[in-house]
């Protein structure tokens, strides 16, 4: 019985270790659903181009109307009208592909084509705390404890603050101490978003003593902003905001995130082509500045319960909408960035799984290049989880496997391992065929359970939330990197507040 138990100890040591050929990496390639037809695509985009044309953008601040109208738009009473030369022409000279560097080269990314990429978004007010599993307040401590852990995450391919500290009451502060706890935390491509263009110099001057001068070049924090207001105006600040990054060769997200029968109709259809054309509003103005810098096309398709009015995370039009967003986006050849896995669930329960699975996996198999919004949210993007990160990191290993699809060659088809095995010992356990398929065509999960259900009694009965816990404690409690050297956080300390 003691040799049994040992054997299987062993066994379950040896499941643990990574594999030595990952068969679910980053950046598999989508486009495999397709909710929009070409003829629906055609529609949506033209729509757009005469709402840009006809009804144009309100409340456009001086500087950006008077570049717009030097690149051919029309002032029709208060609104700027952008017409379909100008949209065209913007696209044109749009990036079309770049990179976001990592600090480290080596985890730098390439952003568009038809590569998929899982990262985060956010900005969480709450946290689900690991010890009491209920919400409290979003702290600084708690936003560099979430960099840290998706640190030794595969599958966070960037890392945006996904929660905001609410215990930094100044604004210049809190943007200060959030750019320094993701540079602190992890050498990923990190993003960010500014409160006022004023903090955006001073906070250059810090990245630049955390990479010897070099932030230009190598720029490895991404802006997330949303200089339009849906529906179909500018919001002075964040214009602001984005052509200071411009300024300081900071790469852009321009998020739009209209929220359907609310700031946009309640049709999809409806939906889909204002938030296309306030999503291109933002392409223009970045491009009548600085045509070809690198900008997220951020097109995010955001529903509410049109019982209540509340902002609805999961559900099966969230997902149909991000997917068809993403579908649009690459049609224009423009880089996309959508949202996914927004559940509404507080716990992280079987409403949890479900709708993140559902989400995520249609944003990705729609080709979605960055999916934000998809490690650790809960609560409709109210909550974060250090146990949601675990959780979905895993998740992500899956639907990366189902991307990959299906290699048919010689080899595979396995002709002569189907003979072997049928005229010899009768199963394909153990055969050299099998084991060269054990590690290169599937995902062994470490969270989820498949033992059988005495197992998993004598166990402890375990439900993955536990487990997830288990593992998010454990990184948490061996992963303290040095990414900032002594000499330089010394330098930001002593030229910042910080408070971390």
């Amino acid at each position: 019985m003691g040799a049994r138990r040992q054997g299987r100890r062993e066994r379950l040591a040896a499941r643990a270790l990574p594999p030595v050929f990952d068969p679910c990496p980053p950046g598999q390639i989508g486009g495999q659903y397709t909710p929009l037809t070409e003829a629906d695509m055609r529609a949506i985009y033209d729509t757009a181009l005469r709402l840009l044309d006809q009804l144009g953008m309100g409340e456009v601040p001086d500087a950006l109307a008077r570049q717009m109208l030097a690149h051919g738009a029309r002032q029709r009473a208060d609104r700027i009208c952008l017409p379909p030369a100008l949209v065209e022409r913007a696209m044109s000279t749009a990036a079309r592909q770049f990179p976001l560097h990592g600090r480290d080269p080596a985890r730098s990314i390439d952003v568009g084509g038809d590569r998929v990429y899982f990262g985060t978004g956010g900005a969480a007010v709450q946290t689900l705390d690991l010890d009491t599993a209920s919400y409290r307040p979003s702290t600084l401590r708690d936003l560099y404890d979430f960099t840290r852990l998706q640190d030794q995450l595969a599958n966070v391919s960037w890392f945006t603050r996904c929660c905001v500290a609410t215990d930094v009451p100044d604004n210049f502060d809190l943007d200060v101490n959030t750019v320094f706890a993701l540079l602190k935390g992890t050498t990923k491509p990190v993003a960010t978003s500014f409160t006022l263009a004023a903090h955006i110099g001073p906070i250059v001057d810090m990245l630049n003593i955390a990479s010897d001068g070099g932030f230009r070049d190598r720029p490895f924090v991404k802006a997330h902003i949303s200089p339009v207001i849906s529906p179909m105006r500018f919001g002075e600040d964040a214009v602001d905001v984005t052509l200071e990054c411009l300024r300081h060769n900071i790469p852009l997200s321009c998020i739009t995130a209209a929220q359907s029968g609310a700031t946009a109709p309640a049709t999809l259809a409806g939906f889909l082509a204002q938030s296309l054309a306030e999503t291109l509003a933002s392409l223009v103005m970045v491009n009548v500045f600085e045509p070809g810098h690198p900008m997220v096309f951020s097109n995010w398709p955001f529903v509410i319960d049109l019982r209540t009015g509340a902002f609805s995370g999961g559900g099966g039009e969230t997902a149909v909408l991000n997917a068809a967003s993403a579908q649009i986006s690459n049609w224009l050849g423009l880089p996309s960035g959508v949202a996914a896995s927004m559940t509404d669930a507080k716990a992280l329960d079987a409403q949890y799984g479900a709708e993140k699975a559902m989400t995520a996996t249609a944003a990705a198999l729609a080709g979605g290049n960055l999916i934000y919004e998809s490690s650790g949210m809960t609560a409709a993007l109210l909550g974060a989880s250090f146990e949601g990160f675990v959780l979905d990191d895993e998740m992500h290993s899956h639907i990366y496997r189902a991307l990959r699809g299906i290699e048919v060659s010689d080899e595979t088809l396995g002709f002569d391992a189907i003979c072997e095995a049928v005229l010899g010992e009768g199963h394909f356990l153990g055969g050299n065929h099998t084991m060269q398929a054990m590690e290169r065509d599937y995902f062994y999960p470490r969270l989820a359970d498949r033992d059988a259900p005495i197992t998993w009694e004598e166990g402890g009965r375990q439900d993955v939330w536990t487990k997830a816990r288990a593992r998010a404690r454990d990184i948490l409690s061996t992963h303290h990197p040095e990414y900032l050297s002594a000499s330089d956080e010394a330098a930001i300390r002593q030229q910042f507040n910080i408070l971390l």
